[in-house]
Parts: C-alpha cells; sequence; structure tokens
C-alpha cells in the first residue's frame, strides 16, 4: 500500500517516525518507531519512508547497502548505509550508530556500479567499506536476484593459459572475486597445480557451464566450438577445467577452497626460491587487465609459480611498503592503492640476479616507461606512478621476504 503524508517539516519528522531501517536498531534506540512496532528485520521492516526531502515528490532509483569501515585512527568498526544513485553516480552515506549523514549526496566518478555486490570491498573516498548486506528490500531484488556465486577450476593441463582464460571471464561479464593456485586437486581427479576461483554474476553457475562447454572435449569441439574444452581441452579428463553443478555444490566446493569460517583452504604452491614477487594492482583487477598482465608475463618466459588474490587492510599495506615511506612521495598514495580492492600476488621463477622480471615491469612511471621502455608491463598498462598495473621487488635481498609475506603471513 503506498500513502501521500502531509510533511511540512523540512528535517523530515515522518522520516522520524518510521526509525532506522533494522528493526532491532529501532527497538533499541527508537522503540516508539514503526519499524521497531511492526518490523521483522532489515528486509521486512514494515515501511518504507523518503529519506531526502528532494526525493519527496519523485523518488529516484537508489540503491542502499550496509557497509562496514574500519577506523585506523580510533581502532573501531563503524557502520553505515551506503546509497547510490545511478542516474548521475552520486553517492551519500549515513552513520548507523549516530543516526545522522554522514556524507551528503555527492557526485563520485569513481565508483563503478558492476562493484556493487555483497562480499566485495569499495573505496569511496578513501574509505575502504565492506559491503556486508543489502540496505533494502528494492536493491535486494533489483541486484541480488540473479547474482550467483559459483566454483571455476581450471586443471593442470591449462593453467598455462590462465592468462587467456581470464579475458575470456572478463569478456563474459562474471567477475572472479577469489582466486588461489593449489596443488590439492584430489576430488577432481587431477595432478598438479589448478587454479581455484570463485566466480561471481548473473545466474553464474549457468554461465561458467555454458563457458566450459561438453565434459568431452570433442563433443564440445562439435557442438561448442567457441568453448573452452573445446579450445583448450584434449580429452574427458584434461578437458581444461571444473564447473559447479547447482547452487548447492557450487556453496559446497567454494567452502572448501576458501572456507569461510575457521580453518584454512588448500596450500598454495608458493617455493619461496630462485623467485621473485609481483603484485597486479587493485585498479589493473577492477579495469579488467589481469589477463592482459599475465599473458604478457608468459609471453615474455617467466613461470608463475603461486598465484592467489588477497584484500589487503590498511595496517598490513603500510607495513608491506615500509620500505619506501619517507623516501618516496608516493607512500601514501601506494598504500591506499593496495587496500583500496583485491589485488593478484604472483610468485615468479626468476634466477637471474640481474633482476630480469623487475626490466619486463619498467620504470615505476608510466610515463617514463612509454617513453624509454614502451614493451614493459607499465608502459602498458600503468596510468600514473601510483596507478602503475603492477609492484615488483626492488632489491635482490627482498625477493624471497615479498613473496613470503603474501603467501606465508597474509595467507596465513
Amino acid at each position: 500500500m503506498a500513502l501521500e503524508i502531509l510533511d511540512t517539516n523540512q528535517e523530515q519528522s515522518f522520516r522520524d517516525l518510521c526509525g532506522p531501517a533494522d528493526p532491532e536498531i529501532s527497538r533499541l534506540l527508537r522503540p516508539n518507531t514503526l519499524r521497531a512496532l511492526f518490523g521483522k528485520d532489515k528486509l521486512k521492516n514494515a515501511v518504507h519512508c523518503t529519506d531526502l526531502p528532494e526525493d519527496r515528490v519523485l523518488e529516484e532509483e537508489r540503491y542502499a547497502f550496509l557497509t562496514e569501515w574500519f577506523d585506523p585512527i580510533a581502532a573501531v568498526l563503524r557502520c553505515f548505509q551506503l546509497f547510490y544513485y545511478p542516474n548521475d553516480g552520486s553517492v551519500e552515506m549515513f552513520d548507523m550508530k549516530k543516526q545522522q549523514k554522514f556524507l551528503k549526496r555527492i557526485k563520485y566518478d569513481d565508483l563503478d556500479p558492476k562493484d556493487l555486490f555483497i562480499g566485495n570491498r569499495v573505496k569511496v573516498f578513501s574509505r575502504q567499506l565492506n559491503l556486508m548486506d543489502y540496505g533494502d528490500e528494492y536493491t535486494a531484488n533489483k541486484l541480488g536476484s540473479k547474482k550467483e556465486r559459483t566454483l571455476a577450476l581450471i586443471k593442470p593441463d591449462a593453467v598455462t593459459k590462465i592468462g587467456e582464460v581470464l579475458e575470456k571471464i572478463y569478456a563474459s561479464n562474471l567477475i572472479v572475486t577469489k582466486a588461489k593456485m593449489t596443488n590439492n586437486s584430489v576430488h577432481f581427479l587431477s595432478s598438479g597445480p589448478v587454479v581455484a576461483m570463485e566466480l561471481m554474476g548473473d545466474e553464474a553457475v549457468s554461465a561458467w557451464k555454458k563457458f566450459l562447454g561438453p565434459a568431452e572435449s570433442s563433443g564440445a569441439q562439435r557442438e561448442a566450438p567457441q568453448s573452452a574444452r573445446a579450445q583448450f581441452g584434449t580429452d574427458g579428463i584434461r578437458n581444461f577445467g571444473h564447473g559447479s553443478d547447482s547452487l548447492a555444490a557450487a556453496a559446497r566446493e567454494l567452502e572448501f577452497f576458501f572456507p569461510s569460517t575457521i580453518g584454512y583452504g588448500p596450500p598454495n604452491t608458493a617455493t619461496y626460491t630462485d623467485s621473485t614477487c609481483c603484485i597486479i594492482k587493485p585498479h589493473a583487477i577492477a579495469e579488467g587487465l589481469t589477463g592482459k598482465i599475465l599473458n604478457t608475463i608468459s609471453e615474455a618466459g617467466f613461470e608463475m609459480l603461486a598465484l592467489q588474490m588477497f584484500n589487503v587492510d590498511r595496517a598490513n599495506a603500510e607495513e608491506f611498503f615500509e620500505v619506501y615511506k619517507g623516501v618516496v612521495p608516493e607512500y601514501n598514495g601506494m598504500v591506499n592503492e593496495l587496500c583500496s580492492g583485491a589485488c593478484m600476488a604472483l610468485e615468479i621463477l626468476d634466477t637471474d640476479q640481474q633482476q630480469s622480471f623487475r626490466d619486463l615491469c619498467g620504470p615505476a612511471d608510466p610515463e617514463v616507461s612509454r617513453l624509454l621502455r614502451p614493451n614493459t608491463l607499465r608502459a602498458l598498462f600503468g596510468k600514473d606512478k601510483v596507478k602503475n598495473a603492477v609492484h615488483c621487488t626492488d632489491l635482490p635481498e627482498d625477493r624471497v621476504l615479498e613473496v613470503e609475506y603474501f603467501f606465508k603471513i597474509l595467507d596465513g
């Protein structure tokens, strides 16, 4: 039932009567409000009311999310409602504890709508917000109804093609939210390293199965010549990859590789020997450049010994880049970039003590790289000295230390 309510108070007195969106919070802080009295949960919270005065007459489309942000100064986890307006790309934030507006509505071009899914981390004016839940039923129905997660497993015979695979996944409008190279593949009757990934997208289970094609590679070549198994598989076992058969199977298989509860998934494949560290930065991941970067690394003759995606918090980013503090003016920007979203850490086999992989990365400034070393990673994929596509170990003595930081400390 829709109601038009006479409300001449521009401070939104009727909204005060409705109370906070979460009935539990309403019952705690505002026990006489409509949502406190009649609401059940954040979706079945009895009533919807207009949040902003300017939206009263004609409400425009708006997505709402419940988010968490760790305040490093106060060492406190703060809860906000994040509102995103797709019509003009503006955002607004509401402090859940203080029950007051934290950020007035303002246009923010750096937030991509495709990054708005539960479990992701987004940056809003330098704050790393974890998207914990949908903030209202409309957003849940609009954005969450078709969103699924599934396991994508790249078998040993196709691991060397991982860059090309990621490019095709990106072109299929699926998002890689987790990834890890591991030797533990007993569940899939294969030996050697595999790459396990969590894919998220509209009807991801069926989308990934269609991407794979028929289980037998020869059948795939006849029936679905554009499928991955047709292009990369050889038979019914060495058939490129595995996909979950259902949502239930996906949940079970994802829990095995990426446990959500206490415990560890299968071990990574890091060797910590004759190797160096490379990190594909969050901006490059978000721009869909991961596959291109991995292809360039492989084409240059380098072998990837370990691969894993991480969401690095600010404290870890500061610790990892501590050697640059007070040395390079971009230190704060480097920290902000590393913790702005998911990154991908790589262990690269590199026995050349003259740092040949570092040569492939190129100078830290992409403009200088494009002038002097146009075929390097930073020249090809970098934007500026902070968003320069990749980090690589600078000093020979730090190679193993940086690999250990990600694959032993953070993965542990």
